[in-house]
């Protein structure tokens, strides 16, 4: 139906098509810059299975098009399923009938403006927050614009549009709201007073290790290394290499199981979502992270007796490696958890924060220990870029970044800048290094004075002191 012609350093897609206008079979060449474009163009005609190329007239057609050839090709499970619901609520029941060549920017900006009074549409899983009727909120805004504009860009390239309405229309601000967290005595409250055992590991693990709650619930025995070598030496790991998920039967069929690895038995084969271990959202969200001493041994004993219970029960245990498996070895849902979690805070009335709330915590904590080292804790996190991890955690560094001002305003502002390099000799680094190392001979009491002026280096050396003792 279609063939690839090389012509210089250019890959053409050869194809004949039925034209529409005048009736007539014509022969159409389409020039790519690298083969693997010319393949994918190739593959798109000819699962188009008509020599028949019909021109969208609509958004709604357009929409149908782009989630065929693009998006199933493209989009995971859960990017499918959010994509899907976007159209489905919030853009063909508005724009879908408009004639592509009436969407322009300024459409475009009257219709985000119409959806922040449009009534928001809530999964069935979700509470209702409150009596007032909820509107669509900016941030989906900004994820629908953010669909028509690769729609729309898809729309280009196949020569549908002539230009990219959306790259030059404004979206609503999204105000940033701040997620509430737990400080460090409040979370070990929390876990102090926690009866369920389950919730208590969950909660460590999440804490201690970063981890989203459908990566720790899909965390398997052999991606964790608790040997008494490994802990000793202090390498135990968790390898995060996949996630617990409950996914639409029909879109897991429709993607031909795309990136799903297991999938788990129903009770009701009526239902139609179902539990899988799939591969992560992201290529960083595939990592090796490693533990604390305190939370390897609680996994120890977590799976000593895990152990026992599959012993006893024999061929009533469903064996699935999974570490947070409920006790008759079956995935532990995160609705379970969430539904602990809640009632551990009405409970002990505690400050109400979400189960998510505990990897903020943990890199809240993170960013502060190692002085903002944002490499160091996206390598844990799992964030796709580390303007990622700045973006949602400035106001940690913002608190450094005031000390910075701090430290200039008495070093330099505060008339002391000329002793500092004097004053230097006498902080606790020096001190401590003095102490950790004696017999300074050989070096240059001077470039000792201005490498202890840096308050970094200092605070390093101080470090490095301690450690020494």
């Amino acid at each position: 139906m279609a063939s690839i012609v090389q012509r210089n350093n250019r890959y053409c897609v050869v194809y004949l098509y039925d034209d529409e206008t005048s009736g007539r079979r014509r022969q159409k060449w389409e020039s790519f810059k690298t083969m693997a474009d010319a393949k994918k163009r190739k593959a798109e005609i000819e699962y188009l299975g008509t020599l028949v190329i019909h021109k969208c007239q609509t958004v709604d057609e357009l929409l149908n098009e782009y989630v065929a050839l693009y998006g199933k090709a493209t989009w995971s499970i859960s990017m499918y399923t959010s994509n899907i619901a976007l159209m489905k609520h919030y853009i063909s029941p508005i724009i879908g009938s408009m004639e592509l060549n009436e969407v322009t920017p300024r459409v475009l900006e009257r219709y985000y403006l119409q959806l922040l009074k449009t009534p928001a549409v809530h999964k069935v899983t979700q509470r209702k927050r409150s009596e007032e009727k909820a509107f669509v909120a900016p941030p989906t805004i900004r994820k629908v614009h953010n669909l028509l504009r690769s729609c729309f860009h898809q729309a280009v390239k196949w020569e549908l549009m002539e230009k990219n309405p959306a790259i030059y229309a404004t979206v609503p601000k999204a105000e940033q709201k701040k997620r509430e967290i737990w400080d460090a005595p409040t979370l070990f409250h929390a876990i102090e007073v926690c009866e369920d055992n389950r919730l208590k590991l969950a909660m460590n693990l999440a804490f201690a290790c970063s981890l989203r709650i459908g990566e720790l619930l899909g965390l398997t025995w052999d991606c964790v290394d608790i040997s008494p070598e490994s802990i000793k030496a202090g390498k135990a790991y968790v390898y995060v290499n996949k996630e617990l998920q409950r996914v639409s039967k029909s879109v897991m069929k429709t993607l031909e199981k795309k990136d799903v690895l297991r999938v788990f038995p129903e009770l009701r084969e009526s239902n139609k979502t179902v539990l899988v271990l799939k591969k992560p959202k992201t290529e960083t969200s595939t990592r090796k992270i490693f533990l604390p001493r305190t939370v390897a041994e609680m996994l120890i004993d977590w799976k000593r007796e895990q152990d026992f219970t599959k012993e006893a029960l024999g061929n009533e245990y469903s064996d699935f490696d999974l570490v947070m498996a409920n006790d008759l070895g079956m995935p532990t849902e995160q609705s379970r958890i969430t539904c602990l979690f809640s009632d551990l805070i009405q409970k002990n009335e505690l400050p109400k924060v979400v189960f998510h709330s505990l990897r903020h915590s943990s890199i809240t904590y993170k960013l502060k220990l190692n002085g903002g080292d944002i490499k160091a804790v996206q390598g844990d996190s799992g964030h796709a870029q580390a303007q990622m991890v700045t973006d949602q955690y400035s106001h940690i560094l913002d608190d450094d970044r005031m000390h910075n001002a701090d430290l200039f305003e008495q070093a330099f502002y505060g008339g002391k800048g000329a002793e500092l390099v004097h004053e230097a000799t006498e902080t606790p680094a020096a001190a401590g290094l003095t102490e950790a190392k004696t017999g300074t001979e050989g070096i240059d009491p001077e470039l000792l004075a201005k490498v202890l002026a840096n308050p970094e280096m200092a605070a390093l050396l101080t470090t490095l002191a301690r450690n020494l003792k």
